[in-house]
């Protein structure tokens, strides 16, 4: 255990470095926006480019590991709206967005750190990468054309469909995908960028984890635990618990996958929320509620992801 604390502790110290500078004024919030910003257009695009492109198309399109992560993320989003709107009595936009928190990681700020550390940085990248096509091609947009079924406008029931058609419009400017289909096509075309371009690719791609993690720290200051306490709990069990114990279910059932690429699955699943919760929920006016789950769950998960690796370690015979 701890070996597991030794790989887990570097990570929130450095959030919480982040975490002080702001608090004490060095930086300001807007300034850690901006850090995130590059980190999100340059340095994850960069790193993801860089993982797929260097393996073989075999190697990074891995159907058991899409499946397994897109019917675990599907099932537990599914479950918690359910579960919210008719046992909790929230309107489907609410539920929806808590359906978002427990099935869209914050892969990229702390979940390849944390895989860089456990399996190395180019298995860390091929996971970080199929998660991400789950998450912002199935994820974000179930959760957004429910949330619009439910109508936060009063219009939102006609409309459900087009929402969802906007949103993967929308994703095919994201340098994250964009960098995806790049990766893709030179893995399966075989081709390798010149060496000065390569060198220069790696150079961003190694700034994305500790910007990234200093970007986390900044970005708890200032949010209040507010909200209903019971609903900010069920939201951070589903996302650090059933979360990643829904994604190694399937797993279990699946056909044998690379030892290294299962435990990229199950640890990116029990990661915190994607940092722009909040912000997605803006438009349904429930960002109070998601910025207090967000503090919940990113605080908690100290403690939970290291009970993750420990575990894992105890079932799968992997060794920090």
């Amino acid at each position: 255990m701890f070996q597991i604390l030794n790989l887990t502790a570097p990570i929130y110290l450095i959030i919480a470095v982040g975490f002080l500078a702001v608090r004490h004024g060095l930086f300001s919030k807007d300034d850690t926006r901006v850090m995130g910003r590059f980190v999100i257009q340059f340095c994850v695009p960069a790193l993801i480019f860089r993982a797929l492109s260097q393996r073989s198309l075999h190697d990074v399109l891995n159907a058991p590991y899409l499946i397994a992560y897109a019917l675990g993320s599907v099932g537990v989003s599914l479950g918690m709206m359910a579960y919210a709107y008719k046992r909790r009595g929230h309107a489907m936009p609410m539920a929806a967005m808590q359906g978002l928190g427990v099935s869209a990681s914050n892969s990229a700020f702390i979940g390849y750190p944390i895989l860089t550390q456990t399996i190395g940085p180019a298995m860390a990248g091929v996971g970080l990468a199929l998660s991400m096509i789950i998450e912002n091609l199935v994820a974000l947009p179930l959760a957004l054309a429910m949330a619009d079924s439910g109508g936060h406008d009063g219009s939102g029931r006609q409309r459900w469909h087009q929402t969802l058609a906007r949103t993967l419009r929308g994703l095919l400017k994201n340098p994250m995908i964009i960098a995806i289909l790049a990766g893709f096509a030179f893995a399966m075309l075989n081709v390798q960028l010149p060496e000065v371009l390569s060198r220069t690719v790696q150079i961003v791609a190694t700034a994305a984890s500790p910007v990234a993690l200093f970007v986390i720290g900044g970005s708890l200051v200032g949010l209040k635990l507010g909200g209903v306490r019971r609903d900010i709990a069920n939201v951070a069990v589903g996302k650090l618990v059933l979360h990643p114990l829904a994604v190694f279910c399937v797993l279990w059932l699946l056909p044998p996958l690379d030892p290294q690429l299962r435990i990229a699955a199950v640890v990116l699943a029990g990661m915190p929320m994607l940092s722009m919760y909040p912000v997605v929920a803006q438009r349904y006016h429930g960002e109070g509620f998601c910025a207090a789950a967000l503090l919940v769950t990113t605080v908690a998960s100290f403690v939970s992801i290291s009970l993750l690796l420990w575990g894992m370690h105890a079932v799968l015979g992997w060794t920090p």
